[in-house]
């Protein structure tokens, strides 16, 4: 694993990174601009297996030239893990010898209430909330990550 502070020397300048919300039924993704300070929603890959739901993931990082990949951590509130957590760790140790690209987790609390709030304050009909929800939680975790890393000066070349 990568620590995220270790991403600026590790990626390429121009490179995105790839917030990914992991659910049991979906995998949410967004991603940043290549200067590192905008999370945008991007799509929802419905999970089938592992190797599909990977190859898919794969194919999109390297379409849009993602550096690396920012993973939610759903942790519990108090900061300990539960089952999910441990689901998503699963997920990433099989998830590492397939790609070069650095990973590094995020800490997802919140993120998808928080996505829900703004989705109903909107007044989203329940469908849409549901078509959006995973994507745009996925942005709110790269966001966080980004902002962490304050990279407003990093530009590219």
């Amino acid at each position: 694993m990568t620590e995220l502070a270790d991403l600026r020397a590790l990626v390429t300048n121009g490179r995105r990174l790839l917030g990914l919300d992991l659910g049991t039924k979906t995998i949410g993704l967004a991603l940043s601009d290549v200067n590192w300070q905008i999370a945008t929603p991007l799509e929802t890959i419905k999970r089938v297996k592992f190797t599909p739901d990977v190859e898919a993931l794969l194919a999109i990082a390297a379409k849009f030239d993602v550096g690396a990949l920012v993973i939610g951590l759903p942790k519990n509130m108090d900061g300990t893990e539960g089952p999910r957590a441990q689901s998503t760790r699963s997920f990433v140790r099989n998830l590492v010898p397939k790609t070069p690209l650095p990973i590094v987790f995020w800490d997802e609390r919140m993120s998808t209430a928080a996505v829900t709030r703004t989705l109903l304050a909107a007044d989203a009909s329940r469908a849409r909330r549901a078509e959006l929800v995973d994507k745009m939680a996925a942005a709110y975790i790269l966001q966080g990550a980004l902002d962490r890393l304050g990279y407003g000066d990093f530009q590219s070349e």
